[in-house]
């Protein structure tokens, strides 16, 4: 192996870890950087090892012997077989080493585990969106789709010796966050890549034309070369065009990775809670439906909370984060328990799906056991963050299940003693992250928390300000328009609207006010019935705030009016209108334009949690994975043949013009296809003797091709130095040079071994040269003779 060898395997792999610095934006955090760059340093090494141990390990079987055309040919395809199995190593080692042989080597068993892995990447690429949840499957997905980019980038710049061609691995990386990201991807995504495009250039350059690209004289050109300004002007316009496309071509309008995790199928018509969907749409049904029925070890069950929402945006409202579905219910018996300070009580539900049909499962607050009854329960998931038990590839439909939790039950005295959370707490931050607020909401806010000076005065006397009906707020699902151009504004001036409104409103306000608030969905507890279970239908679809505090956790709150019948008893949040009574009920007709910040779909959010994009696929969604590797599949595919293809296209159309330039072009290609180097100060003659010393060496015992080669240096001597008169025209008929062609270009392909027969054909050394020299923005360059005065050409 040789120098340059190595040189061009280190700057591939440079080049495909700046590339994959693409990702930056596509994650939430940096957790995925480590097992990229572990995957890109194995394929690295791995290469380096069976490269230069194949030929050492011959030489000292073989005594000396050169190493035969067809072994050679077959160890360049070993190693990039060699590097997929390292990487499969190292999967194993990092996902699945349990029953791995030493950890490491993959059994039959740990390559089942290690396809679970992948398995779930698949479900989380459909699940989560940009910038996505850090979760293991998917950094597994991540890891083999970085491995193989380097591994075809490696194979392309050192085993094909086409280096500027690899970039097409560094644009499928960049590719990524194009079609994912909601927005700008940012300049490291943008400057990375394209720095890592400009060492393939360099690395190209370096190898094709070495010191002879350095031309004497003083400059800047002179120090560096031409080939590596030609890199360094190429990269810097593919920065230059990366910054501009990005401010200019309009982004998606969802930020995923692929749809989003939605709700269940019957959505339109009001049997699961889609948190894209407004839930207003289920409260103004013509007639309720038959959701849910639950038997509860209390007489007076809480809340069943299905999502809740924590992102909030001033134009799409509350919406739900990324969810980390990396824990089975089955599997755990302590999903979320109480803090040791907070009190609460056992509950034990035991629920079934009548019409109800979501991916989202409705489990009363902090549950401890999910168990679904007739599974094994792998399917269902839960979420600790959100306190969400979520379907992978299923819905609640026809289904039952049994849960044990512990409902909070905090007494007014404990939350009153909760102090303010540190500024550096990772709730603190993450649940008062609000956009830049109107000062009439601000103002607002003051006027409600008053002189209120602990966290729970401050809630208290929010929820007492929306739930005082002094103040003019009321429960209608009818609401005048807005005129203020912000649904917020509009509702605490029109103090008119639903559940979402006040929920939602209440949670503004108490993160403005410095303190943890989220939006819950779900249902309250429903009517009972004669046998003593609870029905739970559409019309009971509502939607509370829950506050954390300090060692307690989350505690909920209810500011909407709505019937006693139906509220859920929540001492330590008293309403200010207990004691004249509240609104009754849904009695009005479908609002004519929401003035709330309704669950919307997802954006982009902060690298504390992703948010996803919400457009409700069911369990028979795209395979869009298998989409996506097929793709990927094709594009490297095209990438390795397009060279070829086109390299056969420029040869058929040398022929065809038959002239003595085009005929000498490439037959002086097909020497830099095979690795011959010609001087560019040499005359045709000159670069004949070589060729004919070349093709000799080759086996060429009658000498056709020798004289071939001399018989078109001629052609071209008398084409560019003849007089001016006879420019363009051939001192023999074009058929004959055809013919002499061919034959010497057989020749000089027999002179060579297979391996870089099979190169030439694949990965044309010349077609890259002459882009290269295009790009540069030079006239054609020309390999041995420098100068050409009026000899007509034929491209």
């Amino acid at each position: 192996m040789s120098g340059a060898d190595v040189r061009s395997a280190g700057l591939a792999a440079l080049a495909t870890l700046l590339g994959a610095c693409a990702l930056t934006p596509v994650f939430s955090s940096a957790a995925w950087l480590l097992p990229v760059v572990a995957v890109i340093l194995v394929v690295l090494a791995g290469g380096l090892l069976m490269r230069v141990g194949g030929p050492a390990a011959w030489a000292r079987v073989a005594q000396g012997r050169p190493v035969p055309g067809w072994l050679a040919a077959v160890g360049v395809g070993f190693v990039p077989v060699g590097q997929l199995l390292l990487v499969l190593a190292l999967l194993t080692a990092r996902y699945a080493p349990r029953d791995a042989f030493l950890g490491v080597l993959p059994t039959r068993t740990s390559l089942a585990d290690l396809a679970a892995v992948l398995a779930g990447g698949g479900a989380e690429l459909r699940e989560q969106a940009t910038p996505a949840l850090a979760l293991t499957g998917l950094l597994a997905v991540t890891t083999v789709f970085v491995g193989v980019i380097a591994v075809v980038v490696d194979l392309v710049a050192v085993a094909g010796r086409q280096a500027a061609l690899a970039g097409v691995g560094l644009l499928v990386l960049y590719c990524v966050p194009v079609a994912t990201i909601t927005g700008g991807i940012g300049f490291v995504a943008i400057t990375a890549p394209a720095v890592g495009l400009a060492l393939l250039f360099w690395t190209d350059q370096r190898r094709r034309v070495g010191a002879a690209s350095r031309p004497p004289g003083p400059g800047l050109v002179a120090r560096l070369g031409t080939g590596t300004v030609a890199a360094l002007r190429i990269g810097s316009a593919a920065l230059l065009a990366g910054l501009i496309v990005g401010a200019v071509v309009p982004t998606f309008t969802e930020g995923s990775l692929a749809t989003g995790l939605g709700g269940g199928s019957g959505g339109a018509t009001g049997t699961s809670l889609d948190p894209v969907a407004q839930l207003v749409g289920q409260l103004t049904l013509p007639e309720p439906i038959d959701l849910l029925r639950m038997d509860s070890s209390v007489d007076d069950p809480g809340y069943l909370r299905a999502v809740t929402l924590d992102d909030y945006d001033a134009d799409n409202g509350w919406t739900l984060s990324n969810l980390a579905g990396e824990e089975s219910v089955a599997r755990n018996d302590r999903l979320a328990p109480l803090p040791p300070r907070q009190q609460g009580r056992p509950v034990t539900a035991t629920i079934r799906a009548i019409h109800h049909d979501d991916r989202f499962l409705p489990v009363p607050t902090s549950p401890l056991s999910v168990r679904v009854q007739n599974e094994p329960g792998d399917d269902w998931r839960y979420d600790p963050l959100t306190g969400t038990v979520f379907g992978r590839h299923v819905t609640s439909a026809g289904r039952s299940y049994r849960v044990v939790a512990s409902e909070p039950r905090p007494a007014a005295a404990l939350l009153a003693a909760a102090a303010d959370l540190p500024s550096d707490n990772g709730v603190q931050r993450l649940y008062t992250d609000l956009p830049e607020l109107d000062p009439r909401i601000l103002a607002t806010v003051a006027e409600a928390v008053g002189d209120a000076v602990t966290p729970y005065e401050k809630v208290h006397n929010i929820h007492a300000f929306l739930t005082d009906r002094g103040r003019g707020f009321r429960y209608s699902l009818s609401t005048e328009p807005g005129t203020s151009g912000n649904d917020l504004v509009d509702f605490l001036r029109l103090r008119r609207g639903y559940c979402e409104q006040y929920a939602g409103t209440m949670a503004v306000m108490v993160r403005a006010a410095g303190i943890p608030a989220r939006v819950a969905l779900g249902y309250t507890p429903g009517h009972e019935q004669r046998d003593g279970s609870r029905l739970i239908t559409s019309d009971d679809a509502h939607a509370w705030v829950e506050v954390y505090f300090q060692s307690l956790g989350w505690v909920p709150f209810d500011p909407t009016p709505i019937a006693t019948d139906r509220a859920v008893d929540l001492p330590w949040a008293p309403r200010a209108d207990a004691d004249v009574g509240t609104d009754a009920g849904v009695v009005v007709t479908a609002p004519s334009a929401p003035t709330a910040a309704d669950p919307t779909t997802r954006r982009d959010r902060a690298a504390d949690g992703g948010s996803t994009a919400q457009q409700g696929q069911g369990t028979d969604g795209t395979p869009w994975p298998l989409l996506a590797g097929a793709g990927l599949a094709v594009v490297v595919l095209v990438a390795a043949g397009a060279p070829a293809a086109i390299r056969v296209r420029q040869r058929r159309r040398r022929l065809a013009g038959g002239t003595a330039g085009a005929l000498w072009d490439e037959l002086t290609a097909t020497a830099l296809d095979v690795g011959v180097r010609l001087q560019p100060a040499w005359t045709p003659r000159r670069a004949a003797r070589e060729l004919a010393e070349v093709v000799a060496r080759g086996g060429d015992p009658s000498g056709h091709a020798a004289d071939a080669v001399s018989q078109l240096a001629r052609a071209e001597e008398a084409a560019c130095y003849g007089p001016r008169g006879d420019a363009g025209t051939a001192p023999e008929p074009g058929d004959a040079l055809r013919t002499a062609l061919r034959t010497a270009r057989h020749g000089l392909l027999q002179s060579a071994p297979r391996e870089v027969r099979l190169r030439a054909r694949l990965w044309p050394a010349s077609l890259m040269t002459g882009a290269r020299a295009r790009l540069a923005g030079r006239a054609r360059q020309r390999l041995v003779t420098p100068t050409r005065p009026h000899r007509p050409r034929a491209v």
